[in-house]
């Protein structure tokens, strides 16, 4: 597997970074915070992500989407990060899409995110940080099922049409397709360091019918997998963005700045420092690049996914960390200040490295998985 993009994937990076880069760029987050937007995201730039094809990456041709792959939404998220771009896209077009395949909730569902019309939010965390236990039970009734517990940290929680929910079952774990405004259903939006809004879910015996049951009761492992691999793929290319377009600011910042009548890029110990954030960006893109290609290339490839996954993820939180926190230092005060971009990125990173787990915890994930 070589790694590069072919050129209908650079083709479709060049659409994405035109289109990102003009209807969605780091003033386009700016402006939602300053108004204090109470949905986090703008549903009409949504709708436009639709137009462009974008919310059917990941849908299967047969159900009327793109077919392609988790390069192809990698290579929409890295534009996203890029920007800073407030959008529900990695957790709807990437994780949701992929949690619903081959289930009979996905033709429910699979329209909507077509026509950039449905927004889904991943409650599967409970505690302060990701670690995969699920507390929340979801009890026989009638014909489905109840749901009592509580969900945190989901983004866009509080607006969303679709909530893909994992709950205990008699023998095991099941994950659920809830409406947003199901009965029962409490959501206290709270805005995060980056200015993007998560919710703590309550659920209080709210009930679903059998149809709400994503795969098969108690063999909610599967979907919940696939859930997880999309998401935490997704949040490494996005990250990739983040790191990426921090240390372009930089490197353009080294160019300009000028001290003692030279440039600060001219000072050597700048340089070495640029260069080792350099090296560091390349070699999680290749990570990211290469746990894209093993996730599409099939099932029989899955365990060394799931390894290049983790290691993606762990990868891409200490590169991208270091890009903005080497772009904040060399901008010196002003990066500090919210008059310059820098510092966006910054927050940016420190959300996206905590989604779906941090480096420690994928590093020590890693480490098991080896036997240590």
């Amino acid at each position: 597997m070589p790694l590069y993009l072919n050129d209908d994937q650079t083709m479709l990076r060049d659409t994405a970074k035109d289109f990102i880069a003009s209807e969605a760029p780091i003033a386009h987050m700016r402006a939602l915070r300053d108004a204090d937007d109470t949905a986090g995201f703008s549903r009409t730039l949504w709708k436009q992500f639709a137009e462009m094809g974008f919310t059917g990456i990941l849908i299967p041709e047969a159900d009327g989407g793109l077919g392609l792959g988790h390069v192809e939404a990698g290579v929409v998220l890295e534009e996203i990060g890029r920007n800073l771009s407030p959008s529900p896209f990695l957790a709807t077009a990437v994780a949701a899409v992929e949690a619903l395949k081959g289930s009979a909730a996905a033709r429910a569902w699979y329209p909507g995110i077509l026509a950039g019309e449905t927004v889904a939010a991943l409650a599967i965390d409970e505690g302060a940080k990701h670690d995969g236990r699920i507390a929340m039970q979801a009890e026989r009734a009638g014909n489905g099922f109840r749901l009592t517990g509580a969900k945190q940290f989901v983004t866009n929680g509080h607006v969303a049409d679709l909530l893909l929910v994992a709950a205990r079952t008699g023998n095991g774990t099941t994950l659920f397709a809830v409406a947003g405004d199901a009965q029962g259903l409490t959501a206290t939006p709270q805005r995060l360091a980056d200015s993007s809004i998560a919710a703590r879910l309550q659920f209080d015996g709210v009930e679903v019918d059998a149809d709400a049951v994503i795969g098969e009761v108690d063999q909610g492992d599967g979907p919940l997998a696939r859930l997880l691999a999309a998401g935490r793929t997704g949040a490494s290319a996005e990250m990739i963005g983040v790191g990426g377009g921090a240390m372009d600011m930089t490197v353009s910042y080294l160019r300009e700045r000028k001290q003692f009548g030279v440039a600060i890029g001219s000072f050597q110990a700048l340089q070495h420092r640029a260069a080792h954030l350099y090296s560091e960006m390349e070699v999680a893109r290749a990570a990211v690049l290469k746990a894209q290609q093993l996730l599409d290339a099939g099932p029989e490839y899955a365990a060394a996914a799931a390894e290049a996954v983790a290691v993606a993820k762990a990868m891409t939180g200490l590169a991208t960390t270091l890009a903005v926190q080497e772009g904040v230092q060399m901008h010196g005060g002003i990066g500090m200040t919210d008059e310059f971009d820098i510092g966006f990125f910054m927050k940016r990173a420190r959300i996206l490295a905590e989604m779906f787990g941090d480096s420690n915890f994928h590093a020590n994930a890693l480490a098991e998985s080896a036997g240590y």
